[in-house]
């Protein structure tokens, strides 16, 4: 599974979780994909969307 959007590019953010000792360690936030069937320019594809891109109307489904 790709880790990015094939709209917007969203992809993984890094960072650190930090405990109530302020002992940090290190996580990843990955974003929410769905896997699609969209109308592209090459024709009808599977594609990986983001949550957010699905919700606002950026892709156009295929029947």
């Amino acid at each position: 599974m790709p880790k990015v959007c094939a709209i917007c590019g969203k992809g993984p953010l890094f960072g650190q979780t930090l405990s109530h000792s302020h002992k940090a360690s290190k996580k990843k936030w990955k974003p929410n994909l769905q896997r699609v069937k969209a109308q592209t320019d090459k024709g009808v594809q599977h594609i990986w969307v983001c949550a957010r891109c699905l919700r606002s109307g950026k892709v156009i489904k295929a029947v």
